[in-house]
């Protein structure tokens, strides 16, 4: 127990081997049983106890109800789920005298039980009795959050320890927000404490990133239904054989989301908290049950581990042509990201988060994230579909009789989401990984209507607009106002990166370079059958052999012409009647690209190539 807490104190960075390599010795299954009991012991540890809870598996309810009818241990259920022979829960006090019950990897059918048999607000949805006829999916989980309905990123804090000073991002613009070793140890004893004193607690344990030789292995302990089946969704789902040599997890998630946070605990700004402590590899989550917190926490994790790995990580869709040719789609929300990397004439590897490495590409995730808001068969065939027995579906309003869900209803929030492993999309590439990208496109939803549908990027344009992460939608009109309003997000994911953004611009730009891949850009809003017709044109070529010609102000080179789509459509000075007003436009963006890229010119990380390259003239 000493040498345990004192290796767990220090924390040390263990280099994480390739998991699923063979095993010297064999193990029984007793031992394998007996290890996995004492490894989620040691994560549940409160530090100021010898040693961790006892641990047993299964339902508390359903190893009371066996022992009071006593009737012999006859099941088919796997090892590592209920284990019915295991004793009933002690009441006392003190947690680390108790029996803590682990439901431990639940498959979602399992899961179900447990959300509906404990979890107020836990449905299983249908899509009407005419639909089912029809054929419809039915059959998802409706859950819902509580008050928090989103990320709530002015609650996350990271430590700043003595190496995180000099690594990661700090300061204006950064998403990263300080805290001391100290106070995250407050936190995390709060949330295990929590943890170890509910009847159970699930615990996930699965693989980030589809590239074997770069997977991360995490362990997510929760203390709802919900929670444990959107991770067995997002994250990549093991094997048998993977989960028995699981052993140590190199990053841990304590999910305590239903407890507060002490909001009179230094730093604390409300009664949530999520909380990263990169040295002891842990995440602490108060005060929220938004499960999307887990995933871009995690996700900010591999924007901290790859760099260091050489590989960079990503915010794209990515899909893949018959051929092997691959493209990276980067954008921020309504840009078309998750429209344009889902096409039926090319396999999907990912639809948010990816490694680049040496080997190629590769997904983060085991599952997708969708937004349900207004969905339609009609016009998200894939999604809709997707919905079905497994998936997640947040915060979705539904008749109570039918449990018909109306995707319309945004009464609850607006981020209604599903979330459902990658399987469920049809033409997904299993496993998640291709080769080196041909194609980089930066889409942006470019209100203001200056920015050319596409442009052939140079390589210090694609760094300078991957650093800016534009787009501009149209304000909200309750006063009238209808001014466009940018937005700039570092990188297209500037609240989930943790190194300065001029980091993973250079990783790119390096990787382009080497692979030969070509960048470029998406601005203005046109229909999407065009658009299509662009993106094909990337993905065959034909846009490397047409002619082009160069915009005023950002220099972007746009083609003359693109086999089914109208000419006069691709140089946006011809859709405003105003020429003037054109020109001011262009110019009033130029500034706000101008004013907003001034916080990144200081850095010395390859930033020179792209201030001499690629000036804005006249802004």
């Amino acid at each position: 127990g000493q040498e345990w807490r004192r290796k767990k104190k220090s924390a040390p960075s263990t280099p994480i081997r390739a998991s699923g390599s063979p095993r010297l010795f064999p193990i029984s299954e007793e031992d394998l049983h007996k290890q996995k009991l004492e490894s989620i012991s040691a994560s549940l540890a409160s530090l100021t106890r010898e040693t961790g809870p006892k641990v047993v598996k299964g339902d508390p309810n359903t190893a009371r109800k066996s022992e009071s009818q006593k009737t012999p241990t006859h099941h088919t259920h796997r090892s590592h789920h209920f284990d019915y022979s295991s004793p009933p829960t002690i009441a006392v006090s003190d947690s680390s005298l108790k029996f803590t019950h682990v439901l431990y990897n639940l498959s979602p059918a399992e899961l179900y039980e447990q959300a509906i048999k404990s979890e107020k607000g836990s449905f299983i949805t249908s899509t009407g009795a005419l639909a089912t006829l029809s054929g419809a999916k039915t059959g998802a989980l409706a859950t819902l959050s509580g008050a928090k309905t989103g990320r709530a990123p002015r609650d996350k804090r990271v430590v700043k320890d003595d190496t995180t000073q000099n690594e990661l991002w700090w300061g204006k613009g950064s998403p990263n927000i300080e805290m001391d070793e100290q106070t995250f140890l407050v936190n995390r004893e709060r949330a295990v404490d929590y943890l170890n004193s509910l009847d159970k607690v699930f615990v996930n344990d699965q693989f980030l990133n589809w590239d074997p030789q770069n997977r991360i292995k995490v362990r997510i302990v929760s203390a709802r239904a919900y929670h444990s089946l959107f991770m067995h969704n997002m994250c990549i789902r093991p094997t048998e054989e993977e989960l028995e040599d699981f052993g140590t997890p190199d990053f841990t998630i304590y999910n305590a989301g239903q407890f507060p946070c002490n909001r009179y605990t230094h730093y604390m700004t409300s009664s949530t908290s999520i909380d990263l402590n990169l040295a002891r590899r842990e995440m602490v989550i108060l005060g929220t049950q938004y499960a999307g917190e887990m995933k871009k926490g995690l996700f900010g994790v591999m924007h901290y581990l790859m760099p260091q790995r050489q590989i960079l990580s990503l915010h794209s869709g990515c899909n893949m042509g018959k051929d092997g040719d691959v493209a990276l789609f980067f954008g921020l929300s309504g840009t078309g990201k998750t429209t344009l990397s889902t096409d039926h004439n090319r396999y999907l590897i990912g639809d948010d988060e990816h490694c680049w490495s040496d080997n190629g590409v590769s997904n983060i995730e085991g599952g997708c994230y969708a937004k349900c808001i207004d969905l339609s068969k009609e016009k998200e065939p894939d999604i809709w579909n997707a919905i079905k027995f497994g998936t997640v579906v947040e915060n979705v309003v539904f008749d109570e009789h039918t449990r018909e869900v109306d995707y319309s209803d945004k009464s609850v929030t607006e981020n209604t989401r599903a979330a459902y492993p990658i399987e469920y999309i049809p033409n997904a590439k299993i496993p998640c990984v291709g080769p080196h990208p041909k194609n980089v496109i930066l889409l942006a939803c470019d209100a203001f209507g200056v920015l050319p549908p596409v442009s052939k990027l140079s390589l210090a344009q694609t760094m300078y607009h991957f650093i800016s992460g534009y787009t501009a939608l149209v304000a909200g009109t309750e006063e009238g106002v209808k001014e466009p309003r940018a937005t700039f997000s570092a990188c297209f994911g500037a609240a989930f990166i943790m190194l300065h953004p001029t980091r993973y611009a250079t990783m790119l730009a390096e990787k382009m370079q080497k692979h030969g891949a070509t960048g470029y850009g998406s601005g203005s809003r046109i229909k999407l059958a065009y658009t299509r017709k662009i993106i094909d044109a990337i993905h065959s070529g034909a846009l490397l052999e047409a002619n082009y010609t160069k915009t005023d102000v950002f220099g972007l080179e746009i083609p003359t012409e693109i086999e089914g789509v109208p000419s006069e459509i691709l140089d946006p000075i011809n859709t405003w009647s105003d020429k003037q007003a054109y020109k001011d436009s262009l110019l009033h963006l130029g500034g706000l690209f101008k004013n907003n890229f001034e916080v990144f010119l200081n850095y010395k990380n390859g930033m020179y190539a792209i201030s001499k390259h690629h000036k804005i003239t006249h802004a």
